[in-house]
């Protein structure tokens, strides 16, 4: 299979990071639905769809100003426009949605932790959403460096380089499995789940990032190095083994 893969339809090209993106919602959002149904879940139903909608809404926002955050000088066109308000990251996703869940359970008064149900289908879409990126090679700008490791790949342009997204694909297998034999044996408390996934999955994202060319950086690291730490500061007290607040 040659990368960037580029399937065809009906003589027409498929973007298949495209489509692999909104599957990546739809399974999330039904494993979701899946695990609350299983799970006996101490949030009401109507806290619960205002946290779902806090956490649409920050996210939205997140993802996109991260992206403008990524790309700050850019020049002034009409393609380029329209290409920078595309934009947007998983990153910025999700510390948005974790800021949007944050202040909608401050202003309905929900005390209750409610991550640990979003913690699965999270990372099951963020994987969806990998292997499109995987699959569109340099067509998304997730790839890496130029490399002569032995994982270097062809991504589409000639050059031998870091497969970042294969390499967050194995990263992601190996912290589902974990968090769930961490969920079975040691039964941690209500919300620590989601806590040491946010923390592991920032991160790996904050090294991972050195073997990406990136263009703009500040206090020498890139924007999502920034917002990384930015997150495990937030998560320090759990980092630390205290109650996080």
């Amino acid at each position: 299979m040659q990368i960037p893969f580029e399937p065809q339809l009906f003589g027409y090209n498929i973007n298949i990071h495209l489509v692999l993106e909104y599957l990546a919602f739809f399974l999330a959002f039904r494993y979701y639905v899946f695990l609350r149904r299983k799970s006996a879940d101490i949030i009401s139903s109507n806290n619960r769809l205002s946290i779902i909608l806090g956490a649409a809404l920050g996210a939205l926002i997140g993802s996109r100003l991260v992206g403008l955050l990524e790309n700050p000088i850019i020049e002034f066109s009409q393609q380029s426009i329209i290409q920078l308000l595309n934009t947007k990251t998983i990153m910025g996703g999700l510390f948005g949605g974790l800021l949007g869940v944050e202040l909608v359970k401050k202003r309905i008064g929900e005390t209750q932790s409610s991550g640990d149900l979003f913690t699965f289908p999270i990372i099951l879409g963020i994987f969806v959403g990998r292997v499109g990126c995987f699959l569109s090679g340099i067509n998304e700008f997730t790839y890496g460096k130029e490399t002569s490791f032995f994982t270097g790949m062809d991504l589409g342009d000639g050059v031998l380089r870091h497969p970042t997204s294969l390499y967050e694909l194995i990263f992601l297998v190996i912290l589902f499995i974990g968090l769930k034999r961490l969920q079975k044996t040691k039964k941690p408390k209500n919300g620590d789940l989601f806590k040491w996934f946010m923390i592991l999955y920032f991160g790996f994202r904050f090294f991972i990032e050195f073997l990406k060319p990136n263009v703009f950086y500040m206090l020498g690291l890139s924007t999502i190095q920034l917002l990384c730490i930015l997150c495990l500061l937030y998560y320090r007290n759990t980092i630390f083994g205290l109650r996080a607040i």
